[in-house]
Order: structure tokens, then sequence, then C-alpha cells
């Protein structure tokens, strides 16, 4: 039986609209395009002062939400784009990442920590480090986008 909390698992609620400005547009179609995008948004993340601790935490989920798009959005199929947009404040980076594929129901997904799931303790760890790792977690409902906010930590 799947754990009802790991579904829900936010620590703040998102806000209900996102600044319309300062968004950087990026497309990709497979895993090795990544890396560029990755060295830059660190790079400005180090510039605005963001602790390494919150540099190491939106690298591994941003790389975390590509790999799920291209091994389960796309199914491997690198003729479909990836398409990346963040925005980057001095308190708080905001990143979505967007499929082209059919979407899932990320509230099915088990918690691989969770009783019982000890075949599946190999799997899922992709949602659950980008649930506890970043200040909140949404998806669209089609669930082909994961919207993603990490909030400047405390120094």
């Amino acid at each position: 039986m799947q754990d009802q909390s790991y579904a829900y698992a936010y620590h703040d609620a998102p806000p209900t609209q996102y600044p319309s400005d300062g968004w950087k547009r990026l497309e990709i179609h497979e895993f090795s395009e990544l890396d560029p995008i990755l060295r830059r948004l660190n790079l400005e993340m180090k510039v605005l002062g963001y602790p390494r601790k919150d540099t190491f935490a939106v690298g591994l989920v941003l790389l975390e939400a590509v790999r799920n798009a291209i091994r389960h959005g796309h199914r491997g199929d690198e003729t479909l784009t990836i398409e990346i947009n963040y925005h980057l404040i001095r308190d708080e980076v905001l990143i979505e990442v967007t499929d082209q594929g059919p979407g899932f129901d990320p509230n099915v997904v088990p918690n691989p920590l969770a009783e019982g799931q000890e075949e599946g303790r190999l799997r899922h760890w992709g949602l659950l480090l980008m649930r506890v790792y970043m200040t909140w977690v949404r998806f669209n409902p089609r669930g082909n986008r994961v919207t993603l906010c990490k909030r400047r930590s405390a120094e």
C-alpha cells in the first residue's frame, strides 16, 4: 500500500502565479545536452551567493527530472523535445521541465521507502529526491510538466 503522505510531501504551498519576466527557456533532445545548462545554472546560483548545498540540490533534481522525461515521458525517443525553463532570483529558483509524452499521475508512484516496497527499492527515487530536496514540487494535470522550487537555505 502506498504511503499517502508521500504523494503530498510539499514543504510549503506553491504560489498561484509565477513571475512572467526573467525566465530562461531552453530545449534539449538528449541527456548529454543537459551538462551546459547545469553548469550555467550552477554558476548563476554561485554568483547570487547560494549555498553549495542549494546548488547541489538543484543540479541533482534537474538531472532527475530530465532523466525521467527522457526515460518515461519520451521512452528514449530523441526526436522529441524537452523544454527546460528556469527563473533565478536572489532567494528562489523556479525550474520547469516539460516533455512531449502522455504524462502520468505522480500520486500513484509508490514511495520507495514505504513498507512492502522491497521490489521497488531500485525505482522511484527521482520523485523522492525531488520532494526531499526542493521546497515544493508541482505537476501539471496531464503529468508531463514538473515545476520545482528551491528557496535559498539559511547560511
